[in-house]
């Protein structure tokens, strides 16, 4: 037994040393050196080495033109024209370098200067480390890689990735653009950059600041995520996930965009948004709305799409589908809006209807028309079947003005007289002071004026070829106190900005949440990171 335990013992120690002898550090070489001798007194225990040094260390060649050689610690100090070599991929040259063959580690000094392929490094000390291939520098180092050049306080670069990392105010020059940030990654091969951390990219055209992005310095495409925005003379823009072009200066923004027009003091919103500007251009869609501040107010406009083109003294507006609108005074619907900025006429297109306080506006065409060096909304014109209605403030019924053709004005904002012209028909619950119903009147002429304060017809004045007369209550029987063509759309008014969405799109974005919801109910519970032994 105790023989057994003997030869086993034997055996441990036995691989135990073969494993040491395998795993002991190979030495360096000297395959060269015109003199060599050693001086006990100046350098003790080493190998003074002089003129076209040569030394091999497992596939790394060290050249120099004085050397210190300890070979009990295996360890060299080199002077003068100092170069390091790593294959054909990695050059290290310097004034001054120290190596060690036991840790496999090199650190340079006096102007040293790193050299691959794809990039230069220079810095007061360039460190080396073989074991996991890195280059390393704890000063100012800057990097040149074709056009682009690197300035940091510190840094680290990944041989065989052939990428830098960069965690100290870096920043990154190129001809077109300047990229500051305090964590960059940085690939020489394809000029890949990510920006981890605040950074920005200051170029002539635009200023872009995210906290987390990619950069193709090669292609000049980029992606930013978080917390960023591209901010041109005129436009800012924000989105939860950003796309940029730089050679077709197009970009484009998901969730949350707002595209801010800091000249016409406008605002677009939405989800999607796509902006070209070398054409003056921007397309936004999904809950997209357009904001205007005019006189004070804000007027708000959605349509399922949004379209903005030319600059900014011919620029046009756009909304397509559904097209709804908002002002504090001032609501309406129809099927697409074309506004330009050059005439300063706002088209409402398509069965159009405006809700000017408690009247209801409808007609075949309706054109909103502005003051173009003020921006200020000057007047209104409805052509074909003008018809406006309101509700009798007590009653039941309804306070009906027909025509043809409707031209008011407005003053500070709001629609403060009107005259309506041809054929026109009147319905009015007339009233005294005490809200007491006095008579019913009902009117037909050739065309009516209508004074309007605080969004109420005060007066109506009745001009050429007047038949009518007031009816007291009794005396006009219900199905004669309507017009003909008479449809009172209350249900539909917008009364907020947040009634500019109609119901179905809303409604579209519940079915994807509803979806999410069950299909996480399936899924097995995520394991943590420790269980899993995943690192972060």
């Amino acid at each position: 037994m105790k023989k057994l335990l003997f030869v086993v013992l034997f055996i441990s120690l036995l691989l135990h040393n073969l494993h040491c002898i395998a795993q002991a550090p190979k030495k360096i070489n000297i395959e060269h050196s015109d003199y060599a001798d050693m001086n006990q007194t100046e350098i003790p225990d080493a190998f003074l080495l002089t003129g076209n040094v040569k030394v091999n260390h497992d596939g790394v060649v060290l050249t120099c033109n004085k050397a210190y050689f300890f070979q009990k610690e295996n360890y060299l100090k080199a002077f003068g024209n100092v170069q390091l070599v790593q294959g054909d991929t990695l050059f290290l040259n310097s004034k001054y370098a120290e190596y060690n063959g036991n840790v496999k580690k090199a650190f340079a000094t006096g102007s040293p200067v790193m050299t691959s392929p794809d990039a230069t490094l220079e810095a007061d000390t360039i460190y080396f480390d073989r074991n996991v291939q890195e280059v390393y520098y704890n000063t100012k180092g800057t990097i040149v890689n074709r056009e682009n050049v690197l300035v940091s306080k510190s840094g680290r670069y990944f041989v065989q990735n052939k990428k830098f990392l960069f965690l100290d105010d870096v920043t990154l020059t190129n001809p077109k653009y300047v990229i500051k940030s305090n964590h960059l990654d940085y690939v020489t091969t394809n000029g890949h950059t990510n920006l981890l951390g605040p950074s920005t990219i200051t170029s002539k055209n635009n200023y872009i600041y995210t906290e987390k992005g990619f950069y193709d310095t090669k292609k000049n495409l980029a992606h930013f995520v978080k917390n960023s925005y591209i901010k041109y003379d005129d436009r800012l823009i924000k989105g939860d996930s950003l796309f940029y072009n730089r050679n077709t200066e197009f970009a484009s923004a998901t969730k949350n965009v707002k595209i801010t027009d800091s000249i016409n003091r406008g605002i677009v919103k939405g989800q999607y948004a796509e902006v070209y500007k070398l054409k003056d251009s921007m397309y936004v869609t999904k809950r997209a709305v357009a904001i205007n501040f005019v006189e004070n107010d804000s007027v708000y406009i959605h349509g399922k799409k949004l379209m903005v083109t030319g600059k900014e003294d011919n620029r046009i507006i756009r909304a397509f589908n559904n097209v709804r609108f908002f002002k504090t005074d001032m609501s309406g619907k129809c099927d697409s809006i074309h506004s330009s900025a050059r005439t300063a006429l706002t088209k409402l297109i398509g069965n159009p209807i405006i809700w000017n306080g408690e009247n209801q506006i409808t007609g075949d065409i309706m054109h909103l028309i502005g003051e173009p060096k003020t921006n200020k909304i000057d007047s209104l014109k409805v052509l074909n079947n003008t018809f406006i209605i309101s509700k009798d403030t007590l009653g039941t019924g309804y306070n009906q003005v027909k025509g043809v053709n409707l031209f008011g004005k407005f003053k500070d904002g709001k629609l403060h007289d009107a005259d309506v012209i041809k054929n026109t028909e009147v319905i009015y619950y007339m009233r005294n002071d005490d809200n007491e119903l006095i008579g019913i009147n009902k009117n037909k002429s050739s065309k009516i004026n209508m004074i309007i304060e605080g969004n109420k017809i005060e007066t109506i004045t009745f001009f050429n070829n007047v038949d009518g007369d007031i009816f007291p209550e009794a005396e006009l029987p219900e199905n004669a106190r309507k017009l003909k063509g008479l449809v009172w759309r209350g249900d539909e008014r917008i009364k907020s900005r947040d009634d500019i969405f109609p119901p179905e799109e809303l409604e579209e974005e519940k079915p994807k949440m509803i979806e999410k919801t069950s299909a996480s109910k399936n899924k097995p519970p995520i394991k943590s990171a420790k269980k899993a032994g995943a690192k972060k």
